[in-house]
């Protein structure tokens, strides 16, 4: 636990993270509601501030957060955009303020 969230690494999260996103190479780390998935501790470090936007947005959505993220990655996709890069999910854990 680091600040209230479980972080996981290695084993079954990293073989996810590597194979199951869908992001070219894979992803370093993902967030499921206070569970913050890394491949490795180097990358739960590097990646944590961005996961804890992403946790924060979790506890404004709640349940409605993934359908709500996923949408926003069609909506940018349906736009002509990159369906990650400028998912505003993302954008906002780039900047580091959950809005």
């Amino acid at each position: 636990m680091v600040s209230g969230v479980l972080e996981v690494h290695g084993g079954a999260a990293s073989f996810l993270l590597r194979h199951l996103v869908l992001l070219r190479g894979g992803a370093s780390a993902m967030t499921l509601g206070h569970v913050v998935l890394g491949r490795d501790p180097g990358s739960l470090e590097a990646t944590r501030a961005h996961e804890r936007v992403h946790v924060a947005q979790y506890e404004t959505w709640g349940p409605l957060f993934l359908p709500a993220y996923a949408l926003a990655s069609l909506l940018a996709a349906a736009r002509g955009r990159h369906y990650y890069r400028d998912n505003p999910f993302e954008r906002a854990a780039r900047s580091g303020k959950p809005d």
